[in-house]
């Protein structure tokens, strides 16, 4: 039974997803050694991405599901010698089932004998199910076809032409300390680190949808009904704070369907930054999030769902009933929860690294931010009293949200047209567009207009004109760096300042050299004995651009990318459609074939067959001769992106 609810997950929601990928996390080849006449050795061989494993066909019971094979037709056109052989497995302890499984890492490699009953037999259908894991275990099933000596694969439909073999030929490097790329690899600004950043800014939405019309009022009314209806204080306290861990709980669990599409493959939840519907499609949700907080209309879910929890925490009663009370919460003050959930979604899809795993941090953030008052005005009542009464404030709150959640929606359509190259929204007509709403938001806030579900018109307090002064400083802020007054850094949000409307000397990162084709960018490299700086960067990777904001930009970096390195800079999001003579097809080693059409499909396949990695940013020192020059590194502060440029400058030089 505790198989059951993963594999409905991933035939409806995973499995079509799945094929979609541009790479399976497990490769296959497979190989047929001829030992007789009628006996023959059939090999598969699975390459396994880092950080993935699969399990032995003999793994323990009771733990996650072993590799099974189905040979088609065994035992009436051919018989098996023996059981299939594996190659070296790893044994470890499973804390999640409490049994020691068994399975491979990096490859695995299956050998089984067959004695063939019929002379005319030239093929052996074989089927494989595995589960290929990661932080969650996804089920695969394939089908391999071994071509003995003189037969031909029925399946073997597709070929690649002379011109698409040398192609792909052509995409693979014959690097040279290759094993450097993994050695002491800086991938980002730790992980602790940077998930308590993400935390704190859940935390921080859950204390603003605190402030929320649907959120605000449940406060007193909550915390009075536990402590008056329970039969001791005690008892009453016990409650509210068994009633925030379930807040928590709900909120945290609502990220975990993420962590599925994760595990498949990271470049999943990193098309919503790089697929052009995708952010059309965020733009349009963020432009209908921000108009429901500015109260023409309202954002619900059925009210059926609620009465349903209602009446089921009345009926069940103790820690259940908690439980519902709890999931009403949730689903009634949806109206307002759900713009900035969606906001927390989208900031961490914008995020390069694990979107799952931040979205969780953020997502559990948010609900203890949501659930803390609960459990502290029970265990404080007298604090009730100091709690300021519902008001029109609170729907200024909204509307702050409203503006916001606006200027978030641009950034979807500013990934759209920078990735299908549309030229519309350039970096000037971007940041013209952020400093018309944070000027609308000042005009709202000092009174000068008003929307629907505003009350009636009162004095301005001098909490809205602060937020107010804070507003039209932000936007004064965004005008001198529109006049080239000051550099503008924020987080990687704005276009990159070569997409502009101005003619620019260079369409490359702050005005330095670079190549865009890395066959050309190795010549030059050769031409002036200069090391490379590969850059597979993409056009709405945000930490691509906080990057060179922020680390590039440093005077003591910046000279050395410029005129130590040759820059080679490969955009793997560019949608760019490739010259007919430049398309081809290629054939990964599991033998599916891919048609490459696009730039970015062109540099992403490359990355992935020479390099093994699919984030963004991810930079590599190397020479033209393809010599490694020091481990690769992806997002990093700029000490260490310093120190790891100076080391691969003396690496070259040596």
């Amino acid at each position: 039974m505790k198989y059951i609810v993963l594999l409905f997950t991933y035939t409806v929601a995973i499995a079509p997803l799945f094929s979609q990928t541009e790479e399976n996390p497990v490769l296959w080849s497979k190989e047929v050694n001829k030992i007789s006449e009628t006996e023959y050795e059939l090999i598969l061989k699975g390459y396994i991405f880092e950080g993935w494993h699969v399990y032995s066909q003999h793994t323990a019971q009771g733990g996650s599901l072993p590799s099974e094979f189905t040979f088609e037709k065994a035992g009436e056109s051919y018989e098996l010698l023996g059981e299939t052989i594996e190659s070296e497995t790893v044994t470890e302890y499973s804390e999640i089932f409490e049994v020691d499984e068994t399975f491979f890492k990096d490859k695995a490699v299956f050998t089984q004998k067959i004695k063939l009953l019929r002379p005319d037999i030239r093929q052996i259908r074989v089927n494989l199910w595995y589960q290929v894991c990661k932080e969650v275990c996804i089920p695969v099933e394939e089908d391999f076809i071994f071509v003995l000596d003189g037969g031909t694969a029925v399946e073997d439909v597709k070929t690649l032409d002379e011109r698409s073999k040398a192609m792909s030929a052509a995409l693979k490097l014959d690097l040279k300390n290759k094993a450097l790329l993994q050695q002491g690899q800086i991938d980002g600004l730790g992980a602790p680190s940077s998930l308590w950043i993400i935390f704190g800014l859940g935390f921080l939405g859950g204390l603003i949808a605190l402030l929320t019309p649907c959120v605000f009022p449940m406060i007193p009314l909550t915390v009075s009904f536990f402590t008056k209806q329970s039969q001791s204080k005690s008892k009453g306290i016990a409650n509210a704070i068994l009633y925030g861990f379930f807040i928590v709980l709900i909120y945290f669990l609502l990220s975990l369907p993420f962590h599925l599409f994760d595990s498949i493959d990271s470049q999943i939840l990193n098309t919503v930054a790089t697929n052009i519907w995708l952010n059309l499609f965020f733009f349009s949700i963020f432009v209908f999030f921000a108009f429901s907080f500015f109260g023409y209309y309202e954002l619900t879910l059925p009210s059926s769902w609620a009465n349903k929890m209602d009446s089921a925490s009345s009926k069940v009663g103790g820690a259940i009933g908690i439980f519902f009370m709890a999931v009403t919460l949730a689903i009634v003050s949806f109206s307002c929860t759900g713009p900035i959930l969606g906001g927390l979604l989208g900031s961490t899809a914008l995020a390069d690294g694990d979107v799952a795993t931040n979205l969780s941090a953020g997502m559990t953030g948010f609900g203890v931010a949501l659930a803390l008052p609960f459990a502290l005005f029970a265990l404080f009542p007298a604090w009730l009293n100091s709690l300021p009464k519902s008001g029109g404030w609170m729907t200024t709150v909204k509307v702050v949200l409203g503006f916001l959640e606006l200027a978030l929606a641009f950034k979807f359509l500013s990934n759209a047209d920078l990735v299908g190259n549309w030229g519309v929204l350039k970096r000037e007509i971007f940041l013209g567009i952020w400093i018309l709403i944070f000027v609308l938001l000042t005009l709202y806030l000092f009174g000068v207009f008003r929307f629907p579900h505003d009350g009636a018109k009162q004095k301005v307090s001098f909490t809205r004109k602060g937020i107010g002064m804070v507003s039209i400083g932000f936007a004064i802020y965004l005008l001198l760096g529109l006049g080239k007054v000051i550099d503008l850094k924020l987080f990687g949000f704005l276009p990159p300042d070569f997409y502009t409307v101005a003619a620019q000397e260079s369409d490359c990162p702050l005005g330095i050299d670079c190549f865009k084709d890395f066959d050309e960018g190795v010549a030059y490299a050769k031409k002036v004995d200069k090391p490379i700086l590969l850059d597979f960067t993409g056009w709405a990777c945000v930490n691509c651009r906080k990057m060179e904001e922020n680390v590039w930009s440093e005077p003591d970096i910046y000279p050395i990318i410029k005129n130590e390195y040759v820059l080679i800079s490969l955009y793997v999001d560019d949608r760019k459609e490739l010259p007919k003579a430049l398309q081809f097809d290629f054939k990964y080693e599991s033998g599916r074939i891919k048609s490459i059409e696009t730039v970015g499909q062109k540099w992403g396949t490359f990355q992935t067959l020479n390099f093994n990695a699919a984030s963004q940013p991810y930079y590599v020192l190397l020479s033209a001769d393809l010599e490694i020059l020091n481990n690769a590194v992806q997002y990093t502060d700029r000490d260490d992106y310093l120190a790891w440029l100076k080391k691969g400058l003396q690496t070259f030089k040596k």
